[in-house]
Parts: C-alpha cells; sequence; structure tokens
C-alpha cells in the first residue's frame, strides 16, 4: 500500500499516518520529521532547512524533492509507505509522479484529513506547548495554513480526478478517525 496522507497543519496527519504505518505494517514518512532530525543534529540539510523554517518558510521544493526520493528507495519502502507533507504544491506532484514512475512504485490513494481553521489553531497551540517546537508560533502557523490553501488544498482535485482521493473528517475520537480511514481504503 502505497498512501498519500494530506490536510492542514495541526489536522492529525502525523498521528493517523503512524496508526496506518503500524496496521498496515509499512513505514510513515514524513517529510517533516526528516528535517527536524537533520535540524536537530545539525547535519548539512537541517542547517539548509532551518534557514527556512525559522522563518516559518517551507523548504524549498529542489532540496526537499531529493531527501522524498532518496527516503522512497530505502529497502524498507519496498513493499510500501505513507507519506505525510509532501506533496505541498503542484511542482511537488510532478516530481513525485516521476520519482514512482522511475521507481516502478505506483500511488495507491490519497487520504484527505480535513478539520475547522479554529480546531487546527487550538491543536497547533497545544502542540507547541507540550513538544516545544519553535516554528509553531501563531505567526508561522498562520503562514503555513494560507500557504496550505493557496498551494496544497487546490493539490486534492488532482487526485480526486485520477479517482485516488478518499476524504476524511479530521475530527472526533483518533481511533475512530482510524477506522474510518481503514474502512474507506478497504472499499
Amino acid at each position: 500500500m502505497r498512501l498519500l496522507i494530506m490536510g492542514p497543519q495541526g489536522v492529525g496527519k502525523g498521528t493517523q499516518a503512524a496508526l496506518l504505518a503500524e496496521h498496515y505494517g509499512i513505514p510513515a514518512i514524513s517529510t517533516g520529521d526528516i528535517f527536524r532530525y537533520n535540524i536537530k543534529n545539525k547535519t548539512e540539510l537541517g542547517l539548509e532547512a532551518l534557514k527556512y523554517t525559522d522563518k516559518g518558510e517551507l523548504v524549498p521544493d529542489e532540496l526537499t524533492n531529493k531527501i522524498v526520493k532518496d527516503r522512497l528507495a530505502m529497502d524498507d519502502a519496498k513493499n510500501g509507505w505513507i507519506l505525510d507533507g509532501y506533496p505541498r504544491n503542484a511542482s511537488q506532484v510532478k516530481a513525485l509522479d516521476a520519482m514512482l514512475e522511475e521507481l516502478g512504485t505506483p500511488l495507491d490513494k490519497v487520504i484527505a484529513l480535513d478539520a475547522d481553521h479554529d480546531v487546527l489553531m487550538q491543536r497547533i497551540a497545544k502542540r507547541a506547548q507540550e513538544q516545544g517546537r519553535s516554528d509553531d508560533t501563531p505567526e508561522a502557523i498562520a503562514k503555513r495554513l494560507a500557504t496550505y490553501a493557496k498551494e496544497t488544498a487546490p493539490l486534492l482535485d488532482t487526485y480526486k480526478s485520477r479517482g485516488q482521493l478518499v476524504a476524511i473528517d479530521g475530527v472526533g475520537d483518533i481511533d475512530a478517525i482510524q477506522a474510518n480511514i481503514v474502512a474507506a481504503l478497504s472499499d
């Protein structure tokens, strides 16, 4: 199973990706986690990414595409994966399509989680307190949500037109949301 999980910041993509990864026995691959790991460990990639994330900006496509391609080619991803946080724009959709064609691994489905803007703001503020994430300031959150609405949300239409979109309400009990996703993927 090769899945994308998409939705605005704070909708629960990471939580659901982890649960689905366990359910299907495939890795959850989060571009945000990859960048945070590299930032924490002060790698070359991390220092480059930090220049953008500290300003609440997204890491440029070229850098993001490279890390995604490298990660999808790893052995643990041979039997499937759940990609969280990518693609974020039309250019990345084209890059992902090319990667998957090159790897001979077509995309199965795209899970689109959604929640009300106020719910997202509350969740991200709570996450910032609990995890101490420097990239979760109110200004950075607002900027990322606006960028999602402008650049990423329209991508859902692309996947809908391909018959790959599975829309799920991201509000409610975590286990119930996961059950809804698994049921929708089984259809």
